[in-house]
Order: C-alpha cells, then sequence, then structure tokens
C-alpha cells in the first residue's frame, strides 16, 4: 500500500477541529467510539507513521457521523465503521510489513556477519593446519637427518671396522709366518746337534773359451 503525503496530515488535523467542536456540541457514543479508536492509532509511535489517507478518510467519516442527521446516521455510521477498521488494517499492515522488512534486513545483516565468522573461522582452521602441517615436516625431515647420519655413521664405523678387522688379521698372519719361521729355526737347530751340517756343494768350474778358427781353414 503506498504511502500519502504529508500534507495530508495538515489536513487532517483540520478536519479534526470541527470533529472535536461537533463531540463537544452533541456527544455521539459510536463517534466517540470512532474517535478514541484513530487516536489510538496515533499516539501509537508504531503505527503513527502509516495509512496517513486511510485515517484521513476514517476522521473525515467519523466527523460525518457527528454532524449527521437522524436520517442519515445510519449511513453514516456505516461508513464510519468501515472507515476507520479499513484505517486500522492498513495501519497495521503497513506497520508489519515495516517490521517484516527490518527484520529481513537484521537477518541479512545477521548472516553477513554469521559469513564473515565461518569465514574468520575457516581461514584460523586452515592457518592451524597450515602450522601443524608445516611442524609435522619440519619433524619429518628432522627424522629423515638424523636416519641419515645414523647410517652415515653406521657406514663409517662398519668402515672402521672392516678396516681395524683387516689390520688384526695381517698382524695376525705375519705373526704366524714368524712363528712358523721360529718353529723351522728351532727344528733346524735341534737337528744341527745330532749330525753334521750338509756339505756345501762345490761350485761348478768356469768353461775354457774357445779361440776362434782362422779364416780360409
Amino acid at each position: 500500500m503506498t504511502r500519502r503525503p504529508l500534507p495530508l496530515l495538515a489536513l487532517a488535523l483540520s478536519l479534526a477541529m470541527p470533529l472535536v467542536a461537533a463531540q463537544a456540541a452533541e456527544p455521539d457514543p459510536d463517534a466517540t467510539r470512532f474517535a478514541q479508536r484513530l487516536q489510538a492509532i496515533d499516539t501509537d509511535p508504531e503505527r503513527n507513521t502509516f495509512a496517513a489517507y486511510e485515517r484521513l478518510q476514517a476522521r473525515q467519516a467519523v466527523q460525518n457521523l457527528f454532524a449527521a442527521k437522524r436520517k442519515q446516521r445510519p449511513l453514516a455510521l456505516q461508513i464510519a465503521r468501515i472507515r476507520v477498521e479499513t484505517a486500522e488494517l492498513a495501519a497495521r499492515t503497513e506497520s508489519t510489513g515495516a517490521e517484516l522488512r527490518r527484520l529481513e534486513i537484521e537477518r541479512g545483516e545477521l548472516l553477513v556477519e554469521a559469513s564473515r565468522r565461518d569465514a574468520e573461522r575457516a581461514r584460523a582452521e586452515a592457518e592451524r593446519l597450515r602450522v601443524e602441517a608445516q611442524i609435522q615436516t619440519e619433524e619429518a625431515a628432522r627424522l629423515r637427518a638424523a636416519v641419515e647420519d645414523e647410517a652415515r655413521n653406521r657406514q663409517e664405523a662398519e668402515g672402521l671396522l672392516d678396516t681395524m678387522a683387516a689390520g688384526e688379521a695381517e698382524k695376525l698372519r705375519l705373526a704366524r709366518e714368524r712363528e712358523a719361521e721360529l718353529a723351522r729355526q728351532e727344528a733346524e737347530l735341534s737337528a744341527g746337534g745330532t749330525s753334521a751340517p750338509p756339505k756345501p756343494k762345490p761350485k761348478p768350474k768356469p768353461r775354457p773359451k774357445s779361440k776362434p778358427k782362422p779364416a780360409g781353414a
């Protein structure tokens, strides 16, 4: 329902003056009741800014009811009742519509705020997951480096042990050779005390050089 221009309010106030005068001149219980219902709308902060045109028509109908003659009163009463009920319904409807629009705006703002908070929570969760992933990656890198260092140290230790083992084996071989040599020498010494040592073989005499034959022989 469309809103009417504000100058209609001034016209309504001007029409209310003869309405009050008519009430003072000849009180009408129905007209007085209708006037009080319109006044309730005027004093209600939730409805007094709505249905200005319908309220103006209702005031005019109530004024006509106050001024109506006996024969005109039934029709004037019916018109006044319809106008007042229409003004109340219009004011209530526009007020409800305005409240619905306000609630819709508030709902939209709440949704935007909720979306913003959800986005903030999502960003915070993403950041937490990123930090956890970074920590896990760093921990995995640290463990991998520790494993590599351990493997390298083990290889170095194994190489050192192999070198030491080879050296010990060489020492053992040399010791066994010396032991065998000493055993052989001891055996020779023991054998030399009971029999003469073997005679040395005579050296072979050198052959005489042959003289060259004369040429033509």
